[in-house]
């Protein structure tokens, strides 16, 4: 009985790696998301914080006042900025995943074609062997039948 041989392993080690690449490039992608979520919501807890701050100044001069401004509308460019980036960044990552579960799917359709031929080979075996069991039984049983 021949060794088990799936001829396309080759190709399923590629689609394999190229699985993995997608994968990296999701996970990277993500960190990017949540990097981005994250500066959002610092931004955000500094503007309140330098809001409460300066309320709670007694007394609180005009001069303070236009620099809270000032910083309100440096907060709210940054949080457009931001808002812009994450939206590109939600697009690039629904690319991601696109890319990732084609991989995945071409990956898995290969692995399956190598499970059913894995199993025709060992029905085959077990045929073959079954084969030469019943022959052997039949060799032995004509020996102690001939006198």
């Amino acid at each position: 009985m021949n060794a088990f041989c799936f001829h396309l392993e080759r190709v399923l080690e590629l689609r394999r790696r190229q699985l993995a690449a997608e994968e990296s490039r999701f996970r990277r992608q993500t960190a990017a998301l949540a990097k981005l979520n994250e500066a959002r919501a610092q931004l955000e807890a500094a503007g309140a914080a330098a809001e409460r701050e300066v309320r709670a100044w007694q007394p609180v001069a005009g001069r303070d006042l236009a620099a809270l401004a000032e910083f309100r509308t440096h907060v709210s460019e940054r949080e457009r900025d931001l808002g812009a980036r994450r939206v590109e960044c939600e697009r690039e990552l629904a690319a991601r995943q696109r890319d990732m579960l084609e991989a995945r799917r071409r990956c898995r359709l290969l692995e399956k074609l190598k499970e059913r031929r894995f199993a025709e080979w060992r029905a085959a075996a077990e045929r073959e062997i079954e084969a030469l069991a019943a022959e052997a039984f039949l060799t032995r049983w004509n020996q102690e039948r001939s006198p």
